[in-house]
């Protein structure tokens, strides 16, 4: 192993870039392998052989300027998929108890914040107060 450490030294070694290259060509190729493209296999070496380049480049001003400049476009992409991901996960987790409490408790929306409420079901007619904006409305439930 210690001749590998001598061999990547002055080389720029791997950072973000490098590791979005390396998932999009696993990406493609798993894509290629479950349709059955040949072609998109093959174009899926392409960011593999960039992702080694890069790794093993001496030119490590000419790499840190490429992964500044991927990150400056990645940022806002990651952010927007944070919070999808977010919203997903509190969706599903939501869903969850709402299945569990389908039986005993109604959810309804606030007409005026829309904030979510519970309230027992069964009750017939009733009125439902928001804890949020005091609104009240009335429903069946």
């Amino acid at each position: 192993m210690d001749w590998f450490r001598r061999m990547m030294m002055g080389r720029y070694g791997t950072d973000q870039f490098s590791v979005a290259l390396a998932v999009f060509y696993v990406l493609l190729s798993l894509i290629a392998q479950l349709f059955r493209l040949p072609v998109l296999l093959l174009l899926a070496y392409v960011p593999l052989v960039l992702c080694f380049y890069r790794m093993f480049s001496k030119n490590i001003s000419r790499r840190y300027q490429e992964n500044a400049r991927f990150l400056k476009w990645w940022s806002p992409v990651q952010g927007r998929l944070r919070r999808t991901f977010y919203r997903l996960r509190s969706w599903m987790h939501n869903t969850s108890y709402r299945m569990k409490d389908r039986k005993t408790h109604r959810y309804y929306k606030c007409p005026h914040c829309s904030n979510t409420l519970r309230v027992p079901k069964g009750k017939g007619k009733i009125s439902i107060t928001c804890p949020v904006c005091r609104t009240e409305f009335i429903k069946k439930t």
